[in-house]
């Protein structure tokens, strides 16, 4: 039956039917459609919808293929179809978010797997040297001590305190800014204002942001059905991947973190790397985590949701005592609120 299979694609926001067929093609195999998604290559046998294969940002979502057209043929010419299309929109490098059960049936499509979640989630990449050769590229930086990881939405006077605090405690401190594009602050104004915060410190470097630091914006739910899962399940993939690979390429020893007195999830967040970085068991050497005391201004501890606050107000003033002169300068100029 498979070659009686005919591929397209298919955009869910503009094709409505199409969007109700994806939904019941992908319930018959225990997923949901997930919302965002960009496109998807679709297989019909005839009319039929029988396969589907989502793309977003370079990340493969929503696979699934009909229970009487399943076989190993049938899902590599749709894996095949799906790397043609991300080449056309210029997506060459690919990761996929399955279930570890079907881990090894993308890798009979090209795709090697990154790191496990036991049980819950695998991530896999369409290259066999991807990885390796990110990680070659920080061995080239390699000076052993700690690491922060920051998003700096934007760069405050408490990232800068973490740092400094940092810095008291290792011999050299790697800075990591969170890459994904998906804050109020862009990503370049991001790297740039961390760049300009820490530019008067000596023993760092700062590390551009890297499709290898897991974000939650492009990490899937569609397969997950708690949503406490998906966050723990995105939680623990972020870390093992640290663990595993950036930090032994980097001779990180500890990672430093402030303290979290306001969000749940953060503060999860920090329990959490406990759990994944210091146990004795797990891929590469355990990492010390370091809990920082929050900065605090006028009796409160300095958040950046504080700061955003503010700027949506407009009140520059009070924002002028919780981030450096060069953030302040940097929001008055391009993301004061139009009135």
């Amino acid at each position: 039956m498979e070659e009686e299979v005919e591929f397209g694609t298919l955009v869910p926001r503009e094709d409505s039917r199409g969007a109700a067929e994806l939904k019941v093609l992908l319930a018959a195999s225990g997923l949901d459609l997930e919302p965002g998604i960009q496109v998807f290559v679709v297989g019909r046998a005839g009319a039929r919808l029988v396969a589907c294969a989502g793309l977003t940002e370079g990340v493969v979502k929503c696979v699934a293929i009909d229970a009487e057209h399943r076989g190993a043929n049938l899902a590599l010419r749709l894996m095949n179809e799906l790397v043609h299309l991300a080449l056309e929109r210029g997506q060459a490098h690919l990761f996929l978010y399955t279930k570890p059960s079907n881990a090894a049936l993308f890798r009979g499509c090209g795709f090697h797997e990154l790191v496990e979640v036991p049980g819950q989630a695998c991530l896999m990449e369409n290259t066999p040297v991807g990885i390796r050769a990110y990680c070659d590229s920080l061995r080239l930086l390699k000076r052993e001590g700690g690491a922060v990881v920051v998003n700096a939405n934007p760069f405050t006077l408490g990232h800068l305190h973490l740092v400094r605090q940092a810095l008291q405690n290792c011999d050299w401190l790697h800075v990591f800014v969170v890459g994904e594009d998906a804050s109020a602050i862009a990503y370049e104004d991001r790297l740039d204002l961390v760049r300009q915060g820490l530019g008067g410190l000596e023993r760092l470097t700062v590390h551009e942001g890297s499709r290898y630091l897991i974000s939650k914006a492009t990490f899937p739910s569609y397969f997950i059905k708690d949503a406490c899962a998906v966050e723990a399940c995105s939680t623990a993939m972020d870390l093992l991947m640290f663990r595993q690979y950036l930090a032994p390429a980097l001779g990180i020893t500890h990672r430093f973190v402030g303290t979290e007195p306001f969000c749940g999830l953060t503060r999860k967040y920090n329990e959490d790397m406990h759990r994944w970085l210091e146990a004795e068991e797990g891929p590469g050497p355990a990492i010390r985590v370091v809990e920082v005391p929050r900065l605090e201004v006028a009796g409160r501890p300095v958040s950046a949701s504080e700061v955003r606050r503010l700027l949506a107000l407009g009140d520059f003033e009070a924002m002028a005592s919780l981030v450096p002169a060069t953030t302040l300068a940097r929001l008055r100029i391009k993301y004061a609120p139009c009135t």
